[in-house]
């Protein structure tokens, strides 16, 4: 069984890979920031598995929940990051995809243009 300071150093440390996290979202390095993630989330599920243990003293137990609350900040800020690469993305695919069809119209519409113009004699075209 570990030491309730223990616990208080991995929260330590989960706020120092959330301050990185929110870094790399800031910094919009996306790929860094879903690899950062992996790690965080095996650091969570480890503190959560020890969480149990509480901190013997009231000082341990105020600055537990004081880094608590400055990973959960950071972590709403991060998350609030995400959404808007998400929703930059969504915007993306939808002109991409409109783009496509467009193409695609016109290059329906190109071969029909072309058909009709060899069916009119030379002399008679626009």
């Amino acid at each position: 069984m570990r030491s309730a300071v223990s616990v208080v150093d991995q929260y330590r440390q989960l706020l120092e890979t959330s301050n990185r996290m929110l870094g790399l979202a800031r910094e919009q390095d996306w790929e860094a920031l879903v690899q950062c993630e992996a790690g965080y989330l095996v650091s969570l599920e480890r503190l959560r598995s020890e969480d149990g243990e509480w901190p013997s003293s009231d000082a341990e137990r105020e600055e537990q929940m004081a880094l608590l609350a400055r990973i959960l900040e950071q972590d709403a800020e991060t998350r609030r990051a995400l959404e808007a690469r998400r929703e930059e993305l969504s915007h993306l695919i939808g002109s991409s995809r409109r783009q496509q069809a467009l193409g695609e119209v016109y290059q329906a519409g190109r071969g029909s243009i072309a058909s009709r113009l060899r069916s009119v004699p030379p002399d008679e075209r626009p």
